[in-house]
């Protein structure tokens, strides 16, 4: 779905009601191959208002994509239900009319669309936690390993060198060995 600023002005005196399921698969796995594995229907449940000069939509999205695991690559899917607001402002002074933290962008009025579709495959993307585990790494605490190597958690690092002695002082403890049995 698409709306240049033009057409989002007939909805100044009554936000247009999205609901719509969305089939973003293919999107998504193109624009995010190995981030995102698949995605089932998107449903969508929100606003397109304008208002002076400025258009904003108010998206509640609703889905479950397929993204691998960060530590074994295995497929994990991952519910999502989130809410986004974007504002799309045809005039840079407007810019002054919002908060800093405000997503705010700024189009070409005659020649640029408010384009859902792409809002939608962005802002899912933005979801998608930098540690993702399946629920099997997450009880067992499974750490990637191989031939020769494996992966330890920071846990287990501190364990182990607090455990080892630096060889330059190991010499030391033989300099006083009746120091180590009275302790």
């Amino acid at each position: 779905m698409k709306w240049s600023l033009q057409e989002a002005k007939q909805y100044a005196d009554q936000a247009l009601h999205i609901t719509k399921t969305f089939q973003l698969d293919s999107s998504l796995t193109q624009r995010f191959p190995k981030q995102v594995l698949a995605a089932q229907p998107v449903q969508v449940d929100g606003y397109l208002s304008y208002e002076r000069g400025d258009a904003t939509l108010s998206i509640n999205v609703k889905t479950t994509i397929t993204v691998p695991s960060s530590r074994s690559l295995a497929p994990v899917e991952l519910p999502l239900d989130f809410d986004f607001t974007e504002t799309y402002i045809g005039d840079e002074t407007h810019r002054e009319r919002y908060d800093r933290d405000e997503i705010v962008f700024t189009i070409d009025p005659d020649e640029s669309a408010i384009d859902l579709d792409n809002a939608l495959v962005e802002n899912i993307f933005e979801q998608i936690p930098s540690r993702v585990l399946t629920e099997d790494e997450k009880q067992k605490q499974l750490m990637p390993h191989g031939k020769g190597w494996t992966v330890i958690s920071d846990q287990e690092h501190q364990q182990r060198n607090s455990e080892q002695v630096d060889p330059r002082l190991a010499k030391l403890k033989n300099l006083f060995p009746d120091q180590d049995e009275k302790h």
